[in-house]
């Protein structure tokens, strides 16, 4: 008999397999759209997607929404939908699936300083020795300059890693700010996640002047769409659903450092990439699990 443990570790395991896969397939998508751009439709694709949760959702049966809920969502869809995924996407370009997890998988160190500094909440020490092991594994990947096939020239590596760490502390502002609307409104996580995309949707749409007109010409020699929507099903809409599903049955220290494993299952996708991680990136994606795990177990 499966227990609800055990499906939350396994929705748990399969959204970090869900938005690895999603990010490779953003990465290797043959398109000339900025990262913003690429934002802007995957969000409202994503969005499309969602349609049917949005319309089944009883809205109206919860207890009334603060107005400031709404405003801290709308700041939550801005920040870390809007622009950290438009940056996230735009690191994927220059740094590949694998070491831009990794870099994102700091997000709930920075989220630990944001509290000792904004909330007077001192880690303990083992929560120290996970921000130690979570900073050694940015510290890593930043330094590591990956040779082979599409490998960015320095200049490019430096940028790309500047644009991780911008997405990494915009996706950790969001997320601060989605759980205080969690927190003082009557949203569930999965109600809160379709207003921030929303938002983000919305914020983004003065970018659609600057698409190219459909269909295009002349027309590319392989059909896109079906990466686009593959893309989204897996790392919109299959993650959020299995995000929710994990954090609902799980410890939510057990939940995050499941989720977390991302890097991990990247590596064996490195080599399609042109990537070689070698000793140094499976060791920064082994510092960054451990360190997460100790920060929130």
């Amino acid at each position: 008999m499966i227990t609800p443990q055990t499906t939350g570790v396994l929705a748990a395991l399969a959204a970090a397999l869900c938005w690895t896969l999603s990010s490779s397939l953003w990465r290797q998508l043959p398109t000339s759209l900025t990262a913003g751009q690429l934002n802007l439709l995957k969000n409202w694709l994503a969005l499309l997607l969602l349609a049917p949760a949005l319309l089944a959702t009883p809205w109206a049966a919860q207890a009334p929404v603060p107005p400031q809920a709404w405003v801290l969502l709308g700041l939550s869809g801005v920040l870390g939908i809007a622009l950290g995924d438009s940056l996230y996407f735009a690191a994927l370009r220059r740094l590949g699936t694998r070491r831009t997890l990794t870099l994102d998988a700091g997000g709930p160190a920075v989220t630990a300083v944001a509290g000792l500094v904004w909330l007077a909440e001192v880690p303990s020490v083992q929560q120290w020795l996970g921000l130690g092991l979570i900073t050694a594994a940015l510290v890593l990947v930043a330094l590591q300059q990956p040779s082979g096939v599409g490998a960015q020239p320095p200049a490019g590596q430096r940028l790309g890693v500047v644009l991780a760490l911008g997405a990494l502390l915009a996706g950790s502002a969001g997320a601060l700010l989605a759980r205080a609307a969690l927190r003082d409104g009557g949203l569930d996580p999965l109600q809160a996640a379709l207003v921030r995309l929303l938002v983000a949707a919305v914020v983004l749409l003065p970018l659609a002047r600057q698409l190219p007109r459909w269909p295009p010409q002349p027309r590319p020699p392989q059909r896109r769409w079906p990466l686009w929507l593959l893309a989204t099903v897996l790392g919109t809409s299959a993650g959020i659903a299995l995000q929710q599903t994990a954090l609902q049955r799980l410890p939510g220290g057990m939940a995050v450092a499941l989720l977390a494993t991302a890097p991990l299952m990247a590596l064996p996708l490195a080599p399609l990439e042109g990537d070689r991680p070698g000793w140094r990136g499976l060791l920064a994606a082994l510092l960054a699990l451990g360190g997460l795990t100790a920060l929130v177990v």
